[in-house]
């Protein structure tokens, strides 16, 4: 029998947080979450969930909050065949996703991918990310904003960048909110969450986690590079409208279940 160490092992399970309201989309996520919003008629979660299985995912853990009822039905109909399991964040309006990824802390202790739901992407770009302690990284387009982070010559990342600084002479990537996460890594993590939270931290994002992690040298990602031309996040009009341009001519399968799969 080949014993594989657990960087070895491909990863199953996903952390999806979808638990925001979405309020740069409105009035669509008025009566909907982001993630159920529609692209060339598909939503964002039916094409998530259509990747994650692709890549031999089988157990999603979803981290929910605004209109999360909706998310469930959806879940129920495209993604029976997965194991499906809930956290609800009840104070998804006052806090950010540092606060959602602490929820679920109770529910991993196994190796997982960690993704947010509002992101649009060609599904083989999750290939390199099925082993733990990888982050999604790409060359950055005038459209993203946000962290950002430094890498080595050998892909491993050196800093994180939560906010735009100028006369930076090293090249910088953008994040794509899509990691893993060996059991060990999650635990440093989860330690770290503990602190924010205990110290009133719950507005911030969990990036603010990884960038003190990183900076100790007790968080450690190899960054996995995503085409800048293939993924897209979604958070306002604008944006979904320049991912309908970008995927006008993807080809992406997420059938419903029929009443009869189990």
């Amino acid at each position: 029998m080949i014993d594989l160490t657990e960087s070895e092992v491909r990863i199953t399970t996903a952390c999806i947080l979808a638990a925001g309201t979405g309020s740069r989309l409105q009035p669509l996520t008025d009566c909907q979450p982001k993630c159920l919003t529609e692209i060339h008629g598909l939503s964002i979660l039916e094409r998530l969930v259509a990747s994650l299985r692709t890549q031999g995912f089988t157990r999603l853990v979803f981290v929910v909050g605004h209109l999360e009822a909706c998310i469930r039905d959806s879940l129920e109909l495209h993604a029976r065949d997965m194991t499906i399991e809930f956290v609800s964040n009840p104070v998804f309006a006052t806090t950010n996703n540092l606060y959602s990824l602490w929820l679920a802390r109770h529910y991993i202790n196994e190796p997982f991918l960690l993704i947010e739901s509002d992101l649009i992407f060609d599904a083989p770009l999750l290939d390199g990310l099925s082993y733990p302690d990888r982050i999604a990284v790409s060359h950055r387009l005038p459209w993203m904003n946000g962290t950002t982070v430094n890498m080595t010559a050998s892909q491993r990342v050196s800093k994180f960048c939560l906010s735009e600084f100028s006369g930076a002479t090293e090249e910088r990537f953008k994040t794509v909110n899509i990691c893993s996460f060996s059991a060990a890594s999650w635990r440093t993590v989860v330690a770290r969450l503990d602190q924010f939270v205990a110290a009133g931290r719950v507005t911030e994002y969990y990036e603010a986690v990884f960038e003190e992690l990183v900076a100790e040298g007790s968080l450690d990602f190899l960054g996995v590079m995503f085409d800048e031309n293939r993924w897209y996040e979604v958070d306002t009009i604008d944006d979904l409208r320049n991912a309908h341009v970008m995927f006008a001519n993807a080809v992406t399968e997420a059938p419903a279940l029929s009443h009869d799969d189990s």
